[in-house]
């Protein structure tokens, strides 16, 4: 599995949610992740009951096996700061402008250079190794703009490395591009088993092909379970009133008759759901990604539950199909410790 994991999905498909299972599912044997946010939400912080994350690494989870979690809440101004020092070394010039107001103007104004310096952290993280050589980060996982725009927030540095055919911004989209286009990264999209969000993915994959960007799984969140096996559903589907009403009769349940009418409906009602899901499982096959369910939750999402969500990713092959890409536990070895949940910040 790629090192950079990109996650993005239609608003309201739980993309924050399913980006978080992901770095605790390739968090496990020892690994370490690094979960990045960069729409300035605060998601990761409130799944993982957390202070708000500042512009800085910080372990907010450990993963069985010993692996860790870590995570950073991106930010335009600081990012840009950090790129002025970079190439240019202007450590408190970049502070004097930011309160002059520079920095604020190029990062809202500036076509593109937001998204250039949000990618760009992202990246360098990526390609970070320690004093041994080795990948300080196992992998990192982006919690990424919704899939409406995904393309032009990945593909923003191939425009930016358009305008300047020179000098350190030139050099810097396009190394952050070579890394998005490499078999390193992988764009997954998140989605339910509903219209819209399956259109929608269809629609971001074939954007993503066409800007030649590496397309990872489909991963189909809020999985409902099926509560009646076929015979059920196909009696349900036909309203067969009279039929269920002899059942219960025979089954000793007294006031059958004004029980049937509101079962069969709510039968009914599942029975057409599940029908609809199935169409759009059928879509979702026909793209030629590989699938991963997750269950809803419905008692809301919490630590405990993100555990839950990291370990079904995991029984589909998420994170053994990672610890085994190429032979060998990217990073350079295991990073073995005790094993925990989640830690407060």
């Amino acid at each position: 599995m790629s090192r950079f994991q990109v996650v993005s999905g239609k608003g309201g498909t739980g993309k924050t949610t399913v980006a978080a299972a992901l770095a605790l599912a390739l968090a496990t044997e020892g690994r370490r992740t690094l979960l990045v946010e960069v729409e300035g939400r605060q998601g990761i912080a409130q799944l993982f009951e957390s202070d708000a994350l500042p512009y800085e690494e910080r372990r907010i989870a450990v993963a069985p096996g010993g692996g860790e979690v870590h995570a950073l809440a991106i930010d335009a101004e600081r990012a840009l700061l950090d790129y002025l020092q970079m190439f240019y070394k202007l450590g408190s010039a970049g502070r004097a402008l930011k309160k002059l107001g520079a920095i604020d103007f190029a990062t809202t104004i500036a076509p593109g250079v937001r998204d250039v310096l949000l990618t760009g952290k992202a990246c360098e993280a990526v390609r970070r190794k320690d004093k041994q050589g080795r990948f300080v980060y196992d992998y990192v996982i982006m919690d990424a703009p919704p899939t409406g725009r995904i393309t032009r927030f990945l593909n923003v540095n191939d425009e930016v490395a358009g305008l300047a055919r020179i000098g350190p911004i030139h050099n810097q989209a396009q190394a952050v591009m070579r890394v998005l286009k490499s078999p390193e990264t992988a764009v997954h999209l998140v989605t339910l088993l509903e219209e819209m969000p399956v259109q929608e993915t269809a629609d971001g994959i074939a954007e993503l092909r066409a800007a030649e960007l590496p397309v990872g799984r489909v991963v189909v969140n809020m999985v409902r379970p099926h509560l009646l096996d076929e015979d059920a559903l196909r009696t349900a589907s036909g309203g067969r009133r009279k039929e269920i009403a002899k059942t219960l009769t025979r089954a000793g349940v007294k006031g059958s008759a004004a029980l049937v009418r509101p079962l069969v409906e709510q039968a009914a009602e599942h029975a057409q759901r599940v029908g609809l899901e199935r169409e759009q499982r059928a879509v979702l096959a026909g793209l030629g990604l590989p699938l991963a369910e997750l269950p809803l939750i419905s008692e809301g999402v919490t630590p405990a539950a993100l555990n839950e969500l990291a370990e079904e990713f995991r029984k589909q092959g998420v994170g053994d199909e990672s610890a085994d890409a190429a032979g060998q536990t990217p990073g350079g070895g295991n990073r073995r410790g005790s094993a925990g949940g989640v830690v407060g910040s």
